[in-house]
Parts: C-alpha cells; sequence; structure tokens
C-alpha cells in the first residue's frame, strides 16, 4: 500500500493525527527533501528505508514504490504541505492505477494556511472579498493562457501566490495589469510559514520587490495580496443578534452596520 501524506506547511507537528501514525508504521518514506521539514522523519521507525525525492525523477520514485510493494512493505509518499496543491501527485497516482497498486490520500495543513495562521489573518473576509485564488506567475514552467496573471488579478480577490518570490518584479507589473490592485493595495510575504524560521513581511503591492529585497527572500516564499489585510470589513452576519439562522432567532434590536476595525 502507497500512502501519500501532507506533512503540513512546516512545522513537524502539523501533520494529521493520522498523516503521522502512517510515518511512524511505514517500512519505506519517499519524502520531498526540498521542502519537508527533516525533522518529520525521526517519527519514521529506525528500520525504516528512506528516500530524498529532490534527487530522483518520477520513474526512480515509481520504481522503489514497486520494490516496496514486491516485498510486502508500506510506503509513505511524504509531501510538503497538502499533497493536491503543486504536489505533482496525479502523475504517480495514474502510474500507479496503471501498475494496479493500491493508494490513499491524507491531507495536510497547506502552506497558504499556515501563512495565513502566522499573520493572524482570515483570506475571506464580508464585504472585501469572499474567494481566495492561488496560484503562481509563469516561471520554467507556464500555466495555462486563460490563467495569466492579469486576467486572475482583474477579479480583486484574495491570492496566495505559490513559487513567485523569486519574480517580484514581474509578478507586480501583472497584478497592476489586472487594474483591481493598486500600488497601496495590501501585500505580504510569509517565507517559509510556521518553520522556527519563518519570517513576515507586510506592505504594499508597490512594494513587493523592495520589501524581498531588503528581507533577502527570493524562495520558499509566498506572496499574498488583497484588501482582506486592510482594516475595513463588515461583521459576519451568522453572528450578528438581528440575523436569524436554523439554530437561533434574531432579536429585536438590529445591529448598527458599518466598517469594523481588524486587530
Amino acid at each position: 500500500m502507497i500512502h501519500f501524506v501532507g506533512a503540513g506547511s512546516g512545522a513537524p507537528d502539523l501533520i494529521t493525527v493520522r498523516g503521522q501514525r502512517l510515518l511512524r508504521e511505514a517500512d519505506v518514506v519517499i519524502y520531498a527533501g526540498s521542502l519537508v521539514n527533516p525533522e518529520l522523519l525521526r517519527e519514521a521507525k529506525p528500520s525504516c528505508t528512506i528516500y530524498d525525492s529532490a534527487r530522483m525523477t518520477l520513474e526512480q520514485v515509481i520504481a522503489a514504490m514497486q520494490e516496496a510493494e514486491a516485498c510486502g512493505k508500506t510506503t509513505v509518499r511524504l509531501h510538503t504541505g497538502d499533497p493536491s496543491i503543486y504536489g505533482a501527485i496525479r502523475e504517480q497516482m495514474d502510474e500507479l492505477e496503471r501498475l494496479g497498486v493500491d493508494f490513499d490520500v491524507t491531507p495536510g495543513v497547506s502552506s497558504f494556511c499556515g501563512a495565513a495562521a502566522s499573520l493572524k489573518a482570515e483570506y475571506t473576509l464580508p464585504d472585501v472579498t469572499q474567494t481566495v485564488i492561488i496560484t503562481r506567475m509563469a516561471g520554467r514552467t507556464p500555466v495555462p493562457e486563460r490563467e495569466e496573471l492579469s486576467r486572475l488579478a482583474a477579479h480583486g480577490a484574495t491570492m496566495a501566490l505559490f513559487l513567485s518570490a523569486g519574480m517580484l518584479p514581474q509578478l507586480r507589473e501583472r497584478l497592476l495589469a489586472g487594474g483591481a490592485y493598486t500600488e497601496s493595495t495590501p501585500a505580504a510575504i510569509v517565507y517559509k510559514a510556521t518553520w522556527p524560521e519563518e519570517r513576515q513581511v507586510v506592505g504594499t503591492v508597490g512594494e513587493l520587490p523592495e520589501m524581498a529585497r531588503r528581507n533577502g527572500i527570493d524562495k520558499t516564499a509566498l506572496i499574498l495580496v488583497g484588501d482582506f489585510l486592510g482594516n475595513s470589513y463588515e461583521r459576519s452576519k451568522l453572528y450578528d443578534p438581528a440575523f436569524t439562522t436554523g439554530y437561533r432567532r434574531a432579536e429585536q434590536q438590529p445591529t448598527p452596520q458599518g466598517g469594523t476595525d481588524h486587530v
């Protein structure tokens, strides 16, 4: 059996209980060494065989899985964050299906969740945005033309950008080209969210390249953009005394409406 496991965003204790159990039971672990916190490997038993997939091709990864299966061993394929986001797991799962090898997937805490927690921020604020766009800049690998960054930026929604910290001048240009963000739109860079060496830099879209340059950040960072980082939003209707829900009736006096400072 092959278990794809999300390692979480960095802190070793942010792996799920299920993921930790599978890691402790594994006979073979294939982990994404360029991104997964190696502290997690302490959970593996002493007899466990460990491969670093940063130095492997897809074919080599599958061969290691096949070898373990032939010996009746259990394999954990340990991916950073949640394996469904930029995890390149589909090609592995398709190959395993072709070979008739059973597998399952255990989700994990994505770094975009870890970054929000580190910033004490909420991505979806009433009357600000109810949409989060997870994407990246086109670089050595392209993105579909319909997802070119300025097109996505035109929505003005919350945006979490992976794999883009080394291209911030171009990123700023494409964000502004969308027309919904301005130079003064709030933005943040979170380097290695939830790791011990995490760093947060908060500023504006216009300042993004300089924010990174001043702090020596050019990789392993998330870029977060949008007015969710600002101070104005509407109170949630769900907890408003004047709003009826399926669990309680509205009180007589309505709550005054208006912007609320977010602390």
